[in-house]
C-alpha cells in the first residue's frame, strides 16, 4: 500500500525537477535517494515513460561521453499539472500537518 503513495511522491519530485530544467535518469535516481527513495532504473524509467506518454514530460537525446543520454523536461501540460499539484499539497499540509500543531 505504501508503495503506491511513494510512487506518487516520486512522480511529483520528477515533475518538479523537470520543470526547473532538463533531468536524466541517473541524476534523478541520485536526487531521489537524497529524499529517501531507493529506485532502480527498472522502476524509474517506466515512470518517466508514462509521464512522457501522458504529455507531462518531453525527452531529448544528447551524446555525453560517447553514450546517448535521454533528458526530460516538463511540458506546458506538465507545468500546469505541477501548479495544480502544489495547490493540493498546500491544502493537504494545512489539513494534516498544521492541524496537529494547533
Amino acid at each position: 500500500m505504501f508503495r503506491n503513495f511513494f510512487i506518487g511522491f516520486v512522480r511529483i519530485h520528477i515533475l518538479y525537477h523537470a520543470s526547473k530544467g532538463p533531468v536524466y535518469g541517473l541524476w534523478l535516481i541520485e536526487e531521489l535517494a537524497r529524499h529517501g527513495y531507493r529506485l532502480s532504473p527498472g522502476t524509474l524509467y517506466p515512470i518517466l515513460s508514462k509521464l512522457e506518454r501522458r504529455g507531462l514530460l518531453k525527452s531529448t537525446r544528447k551524446v555525453v561521453n560517447g553514450k546517448v543520454r535521454k533528458y526530460y523536461t516538463a511540458t506546458k501540460k506538465g507545468d500546469k499539472a505541477l501548479k495544480e499539484i502544489k495547490q493540493k499539497i498546500r491544502e493537504l499540509v494545512r489539513e494534516v500537518i498544521e492541524e496537529e500543531q494547533g
